[in-house]
């Protein structure tokens, strides 16, 4: 089967809070579904980001934000007075995931 990596860490965040509330909803995956392949499972973003966590790369407050602005499906916007702090957790935190990902063929590497 051919995996589609994700483009960059906010998008594999986003498909990750999709797909939890997909479980909570009490959706099971389908084995060959007509969705598009992933490199990676549901759970392996959260251990990705647990593992930050654990490690103290990123605290409860980075957490908080990805959890909130990944239910909205829309990143903090800097612009926004209430949001300024939150986007530099929402960036520091995807930049430490994005290192994680990269390494696990789960996001592309590009040459910038």
């Amino acid at each position: 089967m051919n995996y589609v990596p994700f483009i960059n860490a906010e998008e594999a965040w986003f498909w990750f809070i999709r797909c939890q509330r997909l479980r909570l909803d009490g959706a099971r995956p389908i084995i060959g579904d007509k969705f598009m392949a992933r490199p990676c499972e549901p759970d392996d973003l959260y251990r990705a980001v647990m593992a930050l966590f654990r490690k103290q790369r990123i605290g409860p407050e980075h957490l908080k934000v990805l959890g909130e602005f990944g239910v909205r499906e829309t990143p903090p916007d800097p612009r926004c007075r209430d949001e300024e702090r939150p986007a530099r957790l929402w960036d520091a935190a995807l930049d430490h995931l994005t290192t994680i990902l990269k390494a696990k063929g789960i996001v592309e590497c590009r040459a910038d």
